[in-house]
Protein backbone atom coordinates (compact mmCIF):
# COMPACT_ATOMS: atom_id res chain seq x y z
CA UNK A 1 0.00 0.00 0.00
CA UNK A 2 1.36 3.24 -1.06
CA UNK A 3 2.29 6.04 1.52
CA UNK A 4 0.18 7.84 2.49
CA UNK A 5 -2.72 6.10 1.92
CA UNK A 6 -5.40 9.73 3.26
CA UNK A 7 -4.88 12.48 1.40
CA UNK A 8 -7.07 15.24 2.65
CA UNK A 9 -5.59 17.91 0.07
CA UNK A 10 -8.26 16.06 -2.28
CA UNK A 11 -11.26 17.49 -1.40
CA UNK A 12 -9.07 21.06 -1.65
CA UNK A 13 -7.59 20.66 -5.27
CA UNK A 14 -10.46 23.24 -6.95
CA UNK A 15 -12.56 25.85 -5.65
CA UNK A 16 -15.84 23.69 -6.76
CA UNK A 17 -14.40 21.49 -4.44
CA UNK A 18 -13.84 22.95 -1.64
CA UNK A 19 -17.48 24.80 -1.79
CA UNK A 20 -19.12 21.51 -2.47
CA UNK A 21 -16.98 19.96 1.01
CA UNK A 22 -17.15 23.14 3.55
CA UNK A 23 -18.34 22.28 6.73
CA UNK A 24 -20.10 25.56 7.60
CA UNK A 25 -21.81 28.64 5.50
CA UNK A 26 -22.76 31.99 6.10
CA UNK A 27 -25.90 32.67 4.65
CA UNK A 28 -27.07 36.77 3.84
CA UNK A 29 -29.96 35.94 6.38
CA UNK A 30 -27.37 34.94 9.23
CA UNK A 31 -26.24 38.53 9.19
CA UNK A 32 -27.87 42.04 11.17
CA UNK A 33 -26.63 44.74 10.19
CA UNK A 34 -26.10 47.47 13.05
CA UNK A 35 -26.90 51.02 11.97
CA UNK A 36 -26.73 54.45 13.59
CA UNK A 37 -29.29 57.19 13.35
CA UNK A 38 -28.54 60.96 14.96
CA UNK A 39 -30.90 63.39 15.37
CA UNK A 40 -30.83 66.39 13.61
CA UNK A 41 -28.73 65.54 10.48
CA UNK A 42 -30.09 66.15 6.95
CA UNK A 43 -27.08 63.90 5.57
CA UNK A 44 -25.05 61.32 7.08
CA UNK A 45 -22.31 62.16 8.48
CA UNK A 46 -18.71 59.42 8.37
CA UNK A 47 -18.11 57.87 11.94
CA UNK A 48 -13.65 58.91 11.88
CA UNK A 49 -13.15 56.07 13.61
CA UNK A 50 -14.98 53.20 11.55
CA UNK A 51 -14.77 53.85 7.97
CA UNK A 52 -17.59 53.32 5.96
CA UNK A 53 -20.19 53.48 8.53
CA UNK A 54 -22.31 56.89 8.81
CA UNK A 55 -24.16 58.48 11.25
CA UNK A 56 -27.52 58.83 9.30
CA UNK A 57 -30.39 60.68 8.54
CA UNK A 58 -33.78 59.69 8.63
CA UNK A 59 -33.55 59.97 4.87
CA UNK A 60 -30.40 58.26 4.29
CA UNK A 61 -31.15 55.58 7.11
CA UNK A 62 -34.16 54.48 5.02
CA UNK A 63 -31.76 53.92 1.57
CA UNK A 64 -29.41 52.01 3.54
CA UNK A 65 -32.50 49.52 4.90
CA UNK A 66 -33.46 49.66 1.27
CA UNK A 67 -29.56 48.28 0.03
CA UNK A 68 -29.39 46.08 3.09
CA UNK A 69 -32.90 44.26 2.48
CA UNK A 70 -32.09 43.84 -0.91
CA UNK A 71 -28.78 41.71 -0.56
CA UNK A 72 -30.76 39.72 1.48
CA UNK A 73 -29.30 40.42 4.97
CA UNK A 74 -31.38 39.42 8.04
CA UNK A 75 -32.31 42.24 10.03
CA UNK A 76 -30.90 45.73 11.01
CA UNK A 77 -30.03 46.84 14.64
CA UNK A 78 -31.01 50.32 15.29
CA UNK A 79 -29.26 52.63 17.78
CA UNK A 80 -30.52 56.00 18.26
CA UNK A 81 -28.12 59.40 18.57
CA UNK A 82 -30.21 62.12 20.55
CA UNK A 83 -28.98 65.65 20.12
CA UNK A 84 -29.33 66.36 24.05
CA UNK A 85 -28.89 63.59 26.97
CA UNK A 86 -29.81 63.79 30.76
CA UNK A 87 -29.50 62.02 33.75
CA UNK A 88 -32.46 59.65 33.34
CA UNK A 89 -32.18 59.07 29.14
CA UNK A 90 -35.44 60.90 29.00
CA UNK A 91 -35.07 60.71 25.29
CA UNK A 92 -34.79 56.77 25.35
CA UNK A 93 -38.88 56.68 26.03
CA UNK A 94 -39.87 59.32 24.26
CA UNK A 95 -41.98 58.55 21.39
CA UNK A 96 -40.26 62.15 19.66
CA UNK A 97 -36.94 60.76 21.14
CA UNK A 98 -34.42 59.48 17.65
CA UNK A 99 -34.57 56.09 18.58
CA UNK A 100 -38.50 55.48 18.40
CA UNK A 101 -39.02 58.07 15.91
CA UNK A 102 -36.44 56.46 13.29
CA UNK A 103 -37.91 53.01 14.54
CA UNK A 104 -41.55 54.52 13.50
CA UNK A 105 -40.22 55.79 9.86
CA UNK A 106 -38.78 52.35 9.24
CA UNK A 107 -41.75 50.08 10.27
CA UNK A 108 -44.08 52.44 8.18
CA UNK A 109 -41.53 52.00 5.19
CA UNK A 110 -40.91 48.39 5.56
CA UNK A 111 -43.31 47.15 7.66
CA UNK A 112 -43.00 43.06 8.29
CA UNK A 113 -40.22 42.92 5.39
CA UNK A 114 -37.27 44.05 7.42
CA UNK A 115 -36.67 42.72 11.07
CA UNK A 116 -36.27 45.68 13.26
CA UNK A 117 -34.19 45.74 15.94
CA UNK A 118 -33.30 48.34 18.51
CA UNK A 119 -30.99 48.94 21.00
CA UNK A 120 -31.98 48.86 24.60
CA UNK A 121 -29.98 50.85 26.37
CA UNK A 122 -29.27 53.81 28.05
CA UNK A 123 -25.99 54.88 27.80
CA UNK A 124 -26.66 56.82 24.40
CA UNK A 125 -29.37 58.84 25.81
CA UNK A 126 -27.61 59.65 29.60
CA UNK A 127 -25.17 63.01 30.29
CA UNK A 128 -23.04 59.99 32.42
CA UNK A 129 -22.80 57.76 29.88
CA UNK A 130 -24.14 55.00 31.53
CA UNK A 131 -26.48 52.47 30.85
CA UNK A 132 -28.68 52.84 34.41
CA UNK A 133 -29.22 55.80 36.51
CA UNK A 134 -27.05 56.23 39.33
CA UNK A 135 -27.62 55.94 42.88
CA UNK A 136 -26.60 58.84 45.43
CA UNK A 137 -23.34 57.43 45.76
CA UNK A 138 -22.28 57.15 41.58
CA UNK A 139 -23.26 53.73 41.19
CA UNK A 140 -25.46 52.31 38.64
CA UNK A 141 -28.82 52.13 40.41
CA UNK A 142 -30.02 47.94 38.93
CA UNK A 143 -33.55 48.12 39.72
CA UNK A 144 -34.03 52.00 39.43
CA UNK A 145 -32.63 51.31 35.86
CA UNK A 146 -35.08 48.08 35.59
CA UNK A 147 -37.80 50.54 35.61
CA UNK A 148 -36.80 52.68 32.79
CA UNK A 149 -36.41 49.48 30.87
CA UNK A 150 -39.74 48.21 30.96
CA UNK A 151 -40.77 52.02 29.78
CA UNK A 152 -38.01 51.84 26.88
CA UNK A 153 -39.21 48.39 25.60
CA UNK A 154 -42.67 49.48 25.03
CA UNK A 155 -42.12 52.40 23.57
CA UNK A 156 -39.67 50.94 20.87
CA UNK A 157 -42.43 48.15 20.30
CA UNK A 158 -44.85 50.75 19.88
CA UNK A 159 -42.30 52.58 17.77
CA UNK A 160 -42.42 49.62 15.66
CA UNK A 161 -39.76 47.37 16.60
CA UNK A 162 -39.87 43.56 16.28
CA UNK A 163 -37.11 42.70 18.49
CA UNK A 164 -35.96 44.29 21.31
CA UNK A 165 -32.47 44.29 22.62
CA UNK A 166 -31.03 44.82 26.12
CA UNK A 167 -27.75 45.12 26.47
CA UNK A 168 -27.37 47.09 29.70
CA UNK A 169 -26.11 43.93 31.51
CA UNK A 170 -28.47 44.29 34.03
CA UNK A 171 -29.34 41.74 36.61
CA UNK A 172 -33.26 40.40 35.77
CA UNK A 173 -33.70 42.85 32.60
CA UNK A 174 -35.07 40.69 30.34
CA UNK A 175 -37.61 39.26 33.24
CA UNK A 176 -38.54 43.12 33.64
CA UNK A 177 -39.09 43.95 30.10
CA UNK A 178 -40.94 40.71 29.21
CA UNK A 179 -43.40 41.20 31.91
CA UNK A 180 -43.56 45.28 30.64
CA UNK A 181 -44.19 44.15 26.98
CA UNK A 182 -46.92 41.50 27.51
CA UNK A 183 -48.94 43.73 30.03
CA UNK A 184 -48.58 46.57 27.45
CA UNK A 185 -50.45 43.88 24.77
CA UNK A 186 -47.12 43.07 22.75
CA UNK A 187 -46.35 39.59 23.82
CA UNK A 188 -45.09 38.91 20.09
CA UNK A 189 -42.68 41.26 20.22
CA UNK A 190 -39.06 39.01 21.12
CA UNK A 191 -36.33 40.08 22.69
CA UNK A 192 -32.55 39.22 21.81
CA UNK A 193 -30.72 39.24 25.13
CA UNK A 194 -27.25 40.30 24.84
CA UNK A 195 -26.66 37.79 27.93
CA UNK A 196 -23.29 37.23 27.82
CA UNK A 197 -21.65 41.20 27.34
CA UNK A 198 -17.71 41.60 28.53
CA UNK A 199 -16.18 44.86 29.43
CA UNK A 200 -14.12 45.00 26.39
CA UNK A 201 -11.32 47.11 25.19
CA UNK A 202 -12.50 47.00 21.48
CA UNK A 203 -15.53 48.68 21.84
CA UNK A 204 -13.42 52.07 21.39
CA UNK A 205 -14.82 53.22 18.36
CA UNK A 206 -18.31 52.70 19.11
CA UNK A 207 -18.25 55.89 21.49
CA UNK A 208 -17.44 57.94 18.93
CA UNK A 209 -20.21 56.16 17.24
CA UNK A 210 -22.67 56.81 19.96
CA UNK A 211 -21.03 59.90 20.82
CA UNK A 212 -21.09 58.65 24.60
CA UNK A 213 -20.28 61.14 27.74
CA UNK A 214 -18.76 57.97 29.69
CA UNK A 215 -16.21 58.78 32.35
CA UNK A 216 -14.79 55.70 33.92
CA UNK A 217 -16.09 52.13 32.83
CA UNK A 218 -18.54 49.96 33.00
CA UNK A 219 -17.22 46.87 34.82
CA UNK A 220 -19.98 46.72 38.17
CA UNK A 221 -21.83 45.20 35.27
CA UNK A 222 -20.15 43.74 32.01
CA UNK A 223 -18.76 40.99 32.66
CA UNK A 224 -15.00 40.36 33.38
CA UNK A 225 -13.19 38.97 30.53
CA UNK A 226 -11.77 36.21 32.76
CA UNK A 227 -14.73 34.75 33.18
CA UNK A 228 -16.15 31.71 31.34
CA UNK A 229 -18.56 29.92 33.35
CA UNK A 230 -20.47 33.09 34.13
CA UNK A 231 -21.53 33.77 30.46
CA UNK A 232 -23.32 30.22 31.13
CA UNK A 233 -24.87 31.43 34.04
CA UNK A 234 -25.82 34.75 32.64
CA UNK A 235 -26.98 33.25 29.31
CA UNK A 236 -29.37 30.43 31.65
CA UNK A 237 -30.97 33.09 33.58
CA UNK A 238 -32.08 35.33 30.18
CA UNK A 239 -33.71 32.35 29.20
CA UNK A 240 -35.39 31.57 31.95
CA UNK A 241 -36.59 34.90 32.34
CA UNK A 242 -38.21 34.64 28.89
CA UNK A 243 -35.43 35.53 26.62
CA UNK A 244 -36.34 34.50 22.63
CA UNK A 245 -32.63 34.81 21.47
CA UNK A 246 -29.36 35.43 23.16
CA UNK A 247 -26.08 36.83 22.66
CA UNK A 248 -22.35 37.23 22.86
CA UNK A 249 -20.48 39.94 22.81
CA UNK A 250 -17.62 40.69 21.92
CA UNK A 251 -17.45 38.44 18.95
CA UNK A 252 -13.43 38.25 18.58
CA UNK A 253 -11.85 37.77 21.66
CA UNK A 254 -14.40 35.08 22.81
CA UNK A 255 -14.97 32.73 20.37
CA UNK A 256 -14.87 29.99 23.07
CA UNK A 257 -18.10 31.70 25.13
CA UNK A 258 -19.88 31.63 21.75
CA UNK A 259 -19.02 28.21 21.52
CA UNK A 260 -20.08 27.05 24.90
CA UNK A 261 -23.21 29.15 24.44
CA UNK A 262 -24.31 27.75 21.40
CA UNK A 263 -23.61 24.34 22.60
CA UNK A 264 -26.16 25.19 25.63
CA UNK A 265 -28.73 27.37 24.47
CA UNK A 266 -32.09 26.52 23.65
CA UNK A 267 -32.76 29.55 21.65
CA UNK A 268 -30.81 31.10 18.59
CA UNK A 269 -27.26 32.57 19.39
CA UNK A 270 -26.41 35.87 17.92
CA UNK A 271 -22.56 37.16 18.28
CA UNK A 272 -21.29 40.97 17.94
CA UNK A 273 -18.39 42.25 15.89
CA UNK A 274 -17.28 45.09 17.36
CA UNK A 275 -17.01 47.93 16.44
CA UNK A 276 -13.09 47.95 17.29
CA UNK A 277 -12.93 44.23 15.69
CA UNK A 278 -14.48 46.07 12.26
CA UNK A 279 -11.85 49.06 12.60
CA UNK A 280 -8.61 47.00 13.27
CA UNK A 281 -9.66 45.26 9.92
CA UNK A 282 -10.46 48.08 8.30
CA UNK A 283 -7.24 49.97 9.39
CA UNK A 284 -4.73 46.85 8.46
CA UNK A 285 -6.25 46.75 5.06
CA UNK A 286 -5.88 50.62 4.29
CA UNK A 287 -2.38 50.21 5.04
CA UNK A 288 -1.94 47.52 2.61
CA UNK A 289 -1.01 44.64 5.73
CA UNK A 290 -4.38 42.31 5.17
CA UNK A 291 -6.31 41.34 1.48
CA UNK A 292 -9.35 43.50 2.58
CA UNK A 293 -11.94 41.18 1.16
CA UNK A 294 -10.85 37.84 2.62
CA UNK A 295 -10.16 39.14 6.04
CA UNK A 296 -13.58 40.54 6.31
CA UNK A 297 -15.09 36.90 5.02
CA UNK A 298 -12.68 34.55 7.36
CA UNK A 299 -13.45 36.45 10.61
CA UNK A 300 -17.47 36.29 9.89
CA UNK A 301 -16.81 32.85 9.11
CA UNK A 302 -14.94 32.13 12.04
CA UNK A 303 -17.99 33.63 14.16
CA UNK A 304 -20.43 30.89 12.44
CA UNK A 305 -18.22 28.23 13.10
CA UNK A 306 -17.74 28.59 16.81
CA UNK A 307 -21.79 28.57 16.84
CA UNK A 308 -23.35 31.69 15.99
CA UNK A 309 -26.77 31.51 14.32
CA UNK A 310 -27.12 35.17 14.25
CA UNK A 311 -24.16 37.82 12.99
CA UNK A 312 -24.25 41.17 13.93
CA UNK A 313 -21.45 43.07 11.48
CA UNK A 314 -20.63 46.47 9.67
CA UNK A 315 -20.28 44.68 6.79
CA UNK A 316 -23.52 42.72 6.62
CA UNK A 317 -24.39 44.56 3.59
CA UNK A 318 -21.27 43.99 1.64
CA UNK A 319 -20.61 40.55 2.84
CA UNK A 320 -24.11 39.46 2.13
CA UNK A 321 -23.78 40.79 -1.90
CA UNK A 322 -20.64 38.72 -1.76
CA UNK A 323 -23.03 35.38 -0.73
CA UNK A 324 -24.99 36.19 -3.08
CA UNK A 325 -22.53 36.48 -5.91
Amino acid sequence: MSFPQHRPRRLRATPALRHLTAEVRVHPADLVLPMFVREGLTEPQPISAMPGVMHHSIDSLKAAVHEAADAGVGGIMLFGVPTTQDAVGSGAVSPDGILNVALAELNAEFGDDVVLMSDLCLDEFTDHGHCGVLAENGTVDNDATLEIYGRMGVAQAQAGARVVAPSGMMDGQVGHIRAALDEAGFTDTSILAYSAKYASAFYGPFREAVQSSLQGDRRTYQMDAANRREAILETQLDIDEGADMVMVKPAMSYLDILRDVAEMSTVPVAAYQISGEYSMIEAAAANGWINREAAIDESVLGIKRAGADLILTYWATEVARRLKG
